[in-house]
């Protein structure tokens, strides 16, 4: 396998999203689970790159639910950092200008589209993500749920923010009220880094 994926760079320290993610959470959701799932990637892509070799289609098709999820896992995570940003430096607050024009244009109201993504990642069974994703071909804002580590590309939307309701994002803080989590988030969401999403995904 030619390329090994690595753990992106952090833009903060494990404490600085506190006191909405603590910095226990952030330290093993990166380390360990984050990492896990690079590891299990990159593991999964030699053993398919031998089988390819060696012309093993069979045992080649029995290993793409690893990469899916593993893959999905370190593509979802990856966005999830960057679309935090401690409160003190600006988390939390949304500039006026295209984004924000766009969600009022598909939501009714930014209010409306907090609430709607909210419920959504609140009333998700089981383990996944919440997504504001952008349709090229409706040119369209769209806020869905995702189970386990699928990424929002099957669902061809390009992904802009994403909320982790896996139990690890927040069981050491929240326990099992995932909502009051989902209510805290939005303190510190990166709205600069989700209209720089927002800007490139028009124009891709």
């Amino acid at each position: 396998m030619a390329t090994k994926y690595e753990l992106p760079q952090l833009p903060y320290d494990f404490n600085e999203l506190e006191p909405v993610i603590s910095a226990e959470i952030m330290t093993l959701h990166y380390t360990k689970h984050h990492q896990g799932y690079v590891n299990n990637l990159n593991k999964a892509l030699e053993q398919y790159a031998d089988l390819e070799a060696k012309q093993k289609l069979q045992e080649m098709c029995a290993l793409l639910p690893a990469i899916r999820f593993n893959g999905g896992g370190h593509i979802n995570h990856s966005i999830f950092w960057t679309n935090l940003l401690p409160e003190k430096k600006g988390g939390g607050v949304i500039q006026n200008g295209k984004l924000k024009d766009q969600i009022v244009k598909d939501f009714g109201s930014f209010e409306a589209f907090v609430e709607l993504m909210s419920a959504k990642a609140t009333a998700l069974q089981g383990s996944g993500w919440s997504w504001l994703g952008f349709s090229k071909d409706m040119k369209r804002l769209g806020v869905c749920t995702c189970d386990n580590q699928d990424p929002l590309s099957m669902k061809g939307l390009i992904p802009l923010l994403g909320i982790d309701v896996w139990e690890h994002a927040y069981y050491l803080q929240y326990k099992n009220v995932r909502a009051d989590y989902v209510k805290a988030i939005w303190k510190i969401v990166n709205w600069k880094n989700i209209e720089e999403r927002f800007s490139d995904a028009v124009k891709a």
